[in-house]
């Protein structure tokens, strides 16, 4: 806190990689700003931030065996704010202030995992995902709307991005087939 060093909190790579759970309650109380992020594909298999989210708090909470280790609202500033002020660009993002980019993500609470609706925090941090994201603006400019991104072509891009992916485990040989061991169909 000191120095004014932040860090990127992975909760789901450190899972997944079993490098044990991060004290993110004392860095709090500590007054360190932790962000939250997902790492890698290779280490996460998963870009969702919302998730993410559910992860950072569930794990604080087995970690140190109490349900109120950390607030949900705490978790939603590590996403948001906490970020921004990790990469000292939190005078333009990271909040809904006058000045700041609109950058902004509409929820849609209407699904029966979100309901019912007591408190949309604590929704947002441990039922919802990624996929309840219904429009997302960046920067004032509307990119994605009723689910559907406006600025791009999804499928291209995918496929783009799976054709270079696989160019580039041919040629280095870093990404072998992987043993499963049930029969893909």
């Amino acid at each position: 806190a000191r120095t004014g060093t932040s860090v990127s909190h992975n909760p789901c790579c450190n899972m997944k990689l079993g490098s044990g759970a991060a004290k993110i309650r004392e860095m709090l109380d500590h007054g360190v700003n932790v962000a939250l992020g997902t790492d890698g594909g290779p280490s996460n298999n998963d870009y969702d931030l919302l998730r993410e989210m559910k992860h950072a708090a569930l794990l604080q909470t087995l970690r140190k065996l109490d349900p109120m280790a950390i607030r949900a609202e705490e978790v939603l500033e590590m996403a948001t704010i906490n970020g921004a002020r990790a990469l000292m660009i939190d005078n333009m993002v990271g909040s809904i202030e006058k000045g700041k980019r609109a950058d902004i993500i509409v929820v849609d609470y209407w699904q029966p995992h979100l309901r019912p609706l007591n408190n949309p925090i604590a929704h947002l941090v441990f039922s919802a995902t990624g996929l309840d994201v219904k429009h997302s603006i960046i920067d004032g400019k509307l990119v994605m709307y009723n689910r559907e991104i406006l600025t791009f072509n999804v499928d291209k891009v995918l496929e783009e991005a799976d054709k270079a992916a696989y160019e580039l485990y041919s040629r280095t040989g870093i990404c072998k087939e992987p043993d499963i061991i049930w029969p893909v169909i």
